[in-house]
């Protein structure tokens, strides 16, 4: 089964390890705004297959060091620079969203999806149900995240599954 690994990944040493130990993909987050040599680098080495980066989003601003701080830096400035250097993977959050089953923010994955086309973007924060899926599905998505709305069984995931297809 394929495993990725994230949060906390900020060093070339520290995405070798968990690449070199059978993971399948490394998520960098706050490195890709605060390090962006060490994205750059990582797909030098391992491949863009290998390396995701999580953007994380609060009224569209990058927040970066598990949520506490808030740059200057739109989402959408990050996501094309990540896709300048080669990743081809972004999972995006929004932060004021997620977990609170109040609906994804198709606004904002809109216009991610428009500026980095060819990115394969999962949209993560705020599902709610099968609605959200549905309506996720009109965009050009690679995937969504969906965990308290199936912890919480608002969401089936075999339903899910069938309404993304």
């Amino acid at each position: 089964m394929p495993v990725e690994v994230g949060g906390g990944i900020r060093t070339r040493e520290d995405a070798a390890y968990y690449l070199e130990h059978a993971v399948s993909r490394v998520i960098l987050g706050s490195a890709a705004l605060t390090d962006p040599e060490l994205v750059r680098d990582c797909i030098a080495l391992y491949g863009s297959e290998k390396i995701a980066v999580g953007i994380d989003a609060r009224q569209g601003m990058v927040s970066t060091s598990g949520w506490l701080k808030t740059s200057r830096v739109s989402y959408l400035d990050l996501a094309e620079a990540m896709a300048e250097a080669g990743v081809r993977c972004i999972i995006f959050t929004d932060i004021e969203r997620d977990g609170t089953l109040s609906g994804a923010n198709t606004e904002q994955l809109e216009a991610l999806c428009r500026a980095v086309p060819g990115v394969n973007i999962i949209a993560s924060g705020g599902v709610s149900g099968l609605e959200d899926i549905v309506a996720l599905r009109k965009l050009p998505l690679y995937g969504a995240i969906a965990g308290k709305a199936i912890y919480s069984g608002r969401l089936d995931l075999r339903e899910a599954i069938a309404a993304a297809r």
